[in-house]
């Protein structure tokens, strides 16, 4: 029964993946309107005001998905960018010494924080992200102080349980 539930979570979180493509292909920048992105991606978890009157707006998938979209608005109400944040080239940048706060705004929200007890003081932030066919976890495990001693990328033992 167990199986049968991870995999039917699964499948859902593949669609809600495949959706978030299509629904991201609607959409041009420069031309898209914040209505259109709301459309398009419902409610934002997070909406941040600046300054300047431009917007970001979060569509976090985790824990459940696979990505964490951003869409910045430009103060004239259009889409200005729409980002997958758990990228490569964003994992690349997470180094150590790094605080909590700026790898948040990094890559977004996490799936889960993780604590052991051979390792008292540290916390690991855990994204569940695709690579292909591959479902894997980025890890960013930080210090008592809040910064970043390394990362790691590894296996989704969500995929391992539900194969086997």
């Amino acid at each position: 029964m167990r199986t049968l539930l991870m995999g039917l979570l699964l499948a859902a979180t593949a669609l809600l993946s495949a959706c978030d493509t299509e629904r991201a292909a609607r959409l041009e920048e420069g031309i898209s309107t914040e209505a259109d992105v709301r459309r398009q991606f419902g409610e934002p978890v997070q909406t941040t005001e600046r300054a300047d009157g431009s917007k970001l707006l979060a569509y976090p998938r985790q824990p459940e998905g696979w990505t964490n979209y951003e869409a910045e608005i430009g103060a004239d109400g259009k889409l200005a960018a729409l980002r997958q944040l758990l990228t490569e080239a964003n994992f690349a940048k997470v180094q150590p010494g790094m605080a909590q706060a700026a790898v948040a705004r990094l890559l977004g929200r996490h799936a889960r924080e993780l604590r052991y007890a051979t390792q008292p003081g540290q916390v690991v932030w855990r994204w569940h992200v695709q690579r292909g066919q591959d479902k894997k976890v980025f890890d960013v495990a930080f210090d008592a102080d809040g910064r970043v001693l390394q990362t790691t990328l590894g296996d989704d033992e969500r995929q391992t349980q539900a194969g086997g």
